[in-house]
């Protein structure tokens, strides 16, 4: 299966070189929220390569590591060289610091959380920038002497150096982390970076970047044909609508209905890409097949597996009986690919083992288009928006893709589905209707094989539990859950109990990730 995507040129584009920190994708969706485009590229990416790219500017992320300790990972001297401005934040800063003349050490005192930083000097990084503004710190490492290449902007109480730049370059240090929401003022240090030390002037748009997809795509697949498989997810639904608009009648998307997905979520795809966008849609009836195939399994790793095998079997099937098809589209998204070890110049330790990062199989024989392979999350929602396509798909709830079999927690049977299904759909509605659907980031029901005593009129029950689970996110490596209305979680319980035969108790997961998981299973 050859990736065959179209690629995506930008005028003015910035490169976040990533020592493996947590919020190196998050330093590069904050570039982009500034209209700059930005990259993940490997640490070890060589300043030859760096030269061929011309980006406007580098940020050296954070990262685990000490810069002094044997196998810390470093960057290409080189790059100090290049005349580019350069961000080295945490580790970043250190790492710029050791290179050019200064020393590193284990610090007497360690900053994790927020400090109050005081801005020093006068610099242009730190325009409009309040003289004493929170911060927040991760460090056990600090710089301990900038000799005289380097000059302090900011301090903390136990930190001397909160900021520094080269007294005869365009690089800076920042001890602290700009690209969290605990730094308050963090948008505009690195606005001041891109716009006033980079020279960027915020002219990336998505609408550019639709419009530059779709002649790509056009020019890609000529007169061929392309599959598309939907979920009822955004990243599928999006694709779908960009592909449409590209291609139009010559689309043709799949729907495997395997038994497992969300109320009336079959229906919403028909009437969206079927009714509005006239798209050739085949809808596979599977659900058979798939709880066939689930009979009697509980471990969650042989559902996943077992439903994996069956949507492939079922989508080749379908695929097979569309003429001249040639390519194959998936909603890949840019932290796929970055963790994937994918991308051209990106990380090189993988995190996510997929033969691709699709994870269809290549004997499937099509090339594929991977249109959102450069967008993260928010872009492709605004992206889905600018399609036209509804806030109710764009805004959807993410959904693991075994579907409802992994929050219906030990066998997986039709009668379990139906209950967890209804259940599910009140969780969601209340939620909807009290305004809080936008302001959370998923919520859903679980079925627990867990039986208990209720009663229910004058009758004595022993029915199942229903767990609640509802979490707030920036990026769902991190999840705390959410602190819903105690009326509001009362309604829930009051609907499921009431309308859903075979509940009787409804129990809230107030379990944060870490060291729980938002699924379940």
């Amino acid at each position: 299966m050859t990736a065959a995507s179209p690629s995506h040129t930008a005028a003015e584009r910035v490169l976040v070189l990533d020592f493996g920190s947590q919020y190196a994708q998050l330093i590069a969706r904050r570039v982009r929220e500034q209209n700059v485009y930005c990259e993940i590229v490997r640490h070890n990416i060589t300043a030859e390569r760096v030269r061929e790219l011309a980006p406007l500017g580098l940020i050296l992320s954070g990262g685990p590591n000490s810069v002094y300790e044997d196998g810390a990972p470093k960057c290409d001297p080189g790059l100090f060289e290049l005349g580019l401005p350069i961000l080295g934040i945490c580790y970043g800063m250190q790492l710029a610091c050791q290179a050019l003349g200064g020393k590193v050490d284990n610090a007497p005192s360690r900053e994790y959380g927020r400090a109050e930083c005081q801005i020093n000097a006068t610099d242009q990084l730190f325009d409009g920038v309040s003289a004493q503004t929170q911060v927040w710190m991760s460090h056990g490492d600090q710089v301990a002497n900038i000799a005289d290449t380097f000059s302090s902007l900011a301090s903390t109480d136990t930190c001397p150096f909160a900021a520094v730049k080269h007294n005869e370059l365009s690089i800076y240090g920042l001890q602290f982390h700009p690209e969290v929401t605990h730094t308050p003022e963090g948008g505009q240090v690195l606005a001041n970076f891109l716009h006033k030390v980079c020279g960027t002037t915020g002219t990336w748009k998505l609408g550019d970047f639709a419009a530059e997809s779709i002649n790509a795509i056009r020019k890609q697949v000529g007169n061929d044909r392309v599959i598309c498989g939907l979920s009822g997810g955004v990243d599928s639904s999006v694709v779908a609508a960009l592909l449409a608009e590209a291609i139009g009648q010559q689309l043709s998307c799949i729907l495997v209905d395997n038994g497992l997905l969300r109320q009336d979520e079959e229906q919403a795809v028909i009437k969206e890409f079927g009714d509005h966008f006239k798209t050739d849609l085949h809808v596979v009836k599977a659900e058979d097949r798939f709880l066939n195939d689930l009979a009697g399994i509980t471990d969650p790793q042989e559902k996943r597996r077992r439903i994996g095998h069956a949507f492939i079997e079922c989508f080749a099937e379908e695929a097979a009986k569309v003429d001249g098809a040639k390519f194959l589209a998936q909603g890949t998204l840019y932290p796929d690919v970055i963790e994937s070890g994918a991308a051209v110049d990106g990380p090189a330790d993988t995190i996510k083992l997929h033969h691709n990062v699709g994870g269809l199989p290549e004997e499937l024989g099509f090339d594929l288009i991977e249109p959102l392979r450069d967008l993260f999350k928010d872009e492709v929602r605004k992206l889905g928006l600018q399609l036209g396509l509804p806030e109710d798909i764009v805004w959807r709830h993410p959904f693991p893709g075994p579907g409802l079999a992994v929050r219906c927690l030990g066998e997986v049977t039709k009668p379990r589905l139906e209950t967890l299904r209804a259940a599910d759909a009140i969780v969601v509605g209340e939620i909807q209707a009290a305004g809080l659907y936008r302001k959370t980031s998923q919520a859903f029901a679980v079925l627990l094989p867990v039986q208990s005593v209720g009663v229910m009129g004058d009758s004595r029950t022993y029915d199942d539990a229903l767990a609640v689970r509802c979490v707030n996110t920036d990026d769902f490596m991190t999840a705390d859950w959410s602190h819903l209305p105690y009326e509001l979680l009362a309604t829930i319980s009051t609907r499921v109990i009431n309308e859903v035969k075979g509940v009787n108790r409804v129990v809230y997961d107030i379990s944060s990730k870490p060291p729980a998981t938002i699924e379940w299973e």
